[in-house]
């Protein structure tokens, strides 16, 4: 018998499909998963089948939600919320999913069905959790903030964590909210910006000024009792790496943050793909030419038009080159040497979007930051260490216990 390696051979011939794939079993850790069901569910899936691909995900959420509706009908309370878990993580996947299909139509059906089995999670799982509406320029940012377990009110320690591109509010919960609460932080998750909801269901775009979202957040974490104002920590994943990393530079109120990994310039995951002689075009403000271009390349390849559409919404432009100029304003360089912030950088070795740029980062506020490493011999590698998060949340709550002034919440 041939040996087969599933680690570095990957659970899928698609790239990304691999990657999605690792990211959800990763979520097993926290309950947001379960390893054979999702194997079983993408078993058949055909690389290049994006249909197939979508009704995998949507699938595999409507049969858990379906175990959970007949788990709470038998007063199986626990077993229920496990189930809602799960299939708002599976859900969500699936809403990401769209973005390969040929029409938008099952994007909101999609996500209400992933955001549903989510507040019914949220009711039925045990944990304090109050909903609210974080007021942010104008609009008003759903938030949920997990109590940590015993707390009684008393003011802790909290936990902001900031979500990525077109990350899930469950796998917020499985990269940070979870080990948080275990050790004794209280934690806020929301959407912001450009994020699910406020996205799909209100049409708000990213911004590059994410001091202008986090700083109104802060304001509605910090004024609560039973929360310590001086012991607020803020986390960002993936492309919030960034984000974070901006509002760092004008927000000096964190305790300390972490960044998973550390993120730049964004822009440098989209202009990778794009042919230098396109990039040539744009520089020299050929607006013309780079769209007539880009337009060629598109129609050459159906599944890229679809996936460059669904990845441009957030930044709310129209045109290839008017995006890549919004994406390009998504640069923290001139303004991360301003940041006072104590900062953990997570580098993964083979990380795919952003190479090199956790050590930029750290090069470029050097008395705040902290840089630690994952790699492929701990099964840590690739971006934002999809198969290792129990490693990537010991390290991160370790090293916050030995900061001066955080030290370990009690649990």
């Amino acid at each position: 018998m041939s040996h087969h390696d599933p680690f570095t051979a990957g659970f899928s011939g698609d790239d990304d499909h691999d990657f999605e794939i690792r990211t959800v079993l990763g979520h097993a850790y926290s309950g947001a998963a379960d390893v054979g069901e999702v194997l079983a569910a993408v078993a058949g899936v055909r690389d290049g089948d994006p249909d197939a691909w979508f009704a995998a995900w949507d699938g595999l959420g409507d049969r858990v939600a379906a175990l959970a509706e007949a788990s709470a009908a038998a007063g199986q309370h626990a077993s229920a919320a496990s189930a809602w878990l799960r299939a708002s993580g599976y859900y969500g996947v699936a809403v990401n999913a769209v973005a390969a299909l040929p029409a938008d139509d099952p994007l909101l059906p999609t996500f209400r069905k992933h955001r549903a089995a989510w507040d019914r999670w949220v009711d039925t799982g045990g944990l304090a959790v109050e909903r609210l509406a974080i007021p942010c320029a104008g609009a008003s940012l759903p938030g949920y903030l997990f109590r940590a377990p015993g707390a009684d009110g008393e003011a802790r320690p909290t936990l902001v964590a900031v979500n990525g591109s077109d990350g899930s509010l469950t796998s917020l919960w499985s990269a940070a909210v979870h080990g948080a609460l275990r050790r004794g932080y209280h934690a806020l998750v929301f959407d912001g910006p450009g994020q699910q909801s406020m996205l799909f269901e209100h049409g708000v775009p990213f911004r590059p000024d994410f001091e202008a979202v986090l700083t109104p957040v802060l304001d509605a974490v910090t004024a609560r009792d039973d929360v310590d104002p001086d012991r607020v920590v803020v986390y960002g994943i993936s492309q919030a790496g960034y984000w974070v990393t901006r509002a760092l530079a004008f927000e000096h109120r964190p305790a300390a943050a972490v960044v998973d990994p550390g993120v730049v310039d964004v822009s440098a995951s989209w202009t990778a793909r794009i042919p230098h002689q396109l990039l040539k075009h744009l520089d020299a403000g050929d607006d013309h030419a780079f769209d007539r271009d880009m337009a060629l390349g598109m129609r050459l390849s159906p599944t890229a038009a679809r996936t460059w559409r669904f990845r441009a919404r957030p930044y709310g432009s129209d045109g290839y080159a008017a995006t890549v100029r919004a994406v390009r304003e998504y640069d923290a360089r001139d303004v991360a040497p301003r940041i006072t912030t104590p900062l953990l950088i997570t580098d993964p070795e083979d990380e795919q979007f952003w190479p090199g740029q956790p050590e930029q980062l750290a090069s470029l506020a050097p008395d705040v930051a902290t840089v630690v490493r994952f790699s492929a011999a701990e099964g840590a590698n690739y971006h934002c260490q999809p198969l290792a998060r129990a490693l990537t949340e010991q390290r991160m709550f370790d090293w916050l216990a030995g900061l001066p002034g955080l030290g370990q919440p009690a649990s």
